[in-house]
């Protein structure tokens, strides 16, 4: 199977293209909807990280507290380390148990620090959302109601624009209206469509 790993910035416009993608009926595995899995209430791996960064990261539920633990992590590389060591491998282990149930000739999963975390070599082909960094700042401003500062600083810790379309097989560029956007995920889909299809016959 073809595995295409759909990456971006902050703000870029991945979930939109993974939702594009998906209506059209690709198979998509979205790495963020996992992690989340992975820490609810009761899981293991959320008591490896409280055990790692204190129950100050939790809410008065005993569910995570995303804005506490980003606001450690963001802070320190180290901390961020700590916290890929604890995740990324039990990621990893539902990522490949979920593409062995897909019956298509391709899929796309969605690994947003793709570039940053060495996911390359766990995909075939790495498709990026790609955005000028205003208007990630101005996206993840009114979608998430953070203020500027910290959006830059999450944006400084990721990996540059020039790094990830270095590393990128396919870019689609999200900076005009979701009808252009929907026209380069539909010529993306046919060309994976193609490709996936070369790869069986292979």
């Amino acid at each position: 199977m073809l595995t295409i790993g759909l990456t971006g910035g902050i703000g870029s416009g991945k979930t939109q293209v993974a939702d594009y993608f998906a209506e059209r009926g690709a198979p998509v595995i979205d790495t963020d909807s996992i992690a989340r899995e992975l820490v609810a209430p009761g899981q293991p791996a959320l008591q490896d990280v409280v055990t790692a960064f204190g129950e100050t990261i939790l809410t008065a539920e005993g569910e995570l507290n995303r804005r506490a633990l980003r606001q450690k992590i963001f802070a320190r590389a180290e901390a961020r380390r700590q916290l890929e060591n604890i995740l990324h491998p039990r990621i990893r282990d539902e990522v490949e148990k979920r593409i062995q149930s897909i019956t298509a000739p391709w899929c796309i999963i969605v690994i947003p620090l793709l570039v940053e975390t060495g996911w390359q070599t766990f995909v075939q082909r790495i498709l990026l959302v790609d955005s000028p960094t205003e208007l990630q700042i101005s996206r993840t401003i009114l979608r998430d109601h953070s203020n500027r500062d910290e959006v830059e600083k999450i944006i400084a810790s990721q990996a540059s624009r020039e790094q990830r379309r270095a590393a990128a097989d396919d870019i689609i560029v999200n900076d005009a209206s979701l009808e252009h956007l929907q026209q380069q995920v539909e010529k993306m889909h046919q060309f994976y469509n193609q490709l996936g299809g070369s790869c069986q016959n292979a």
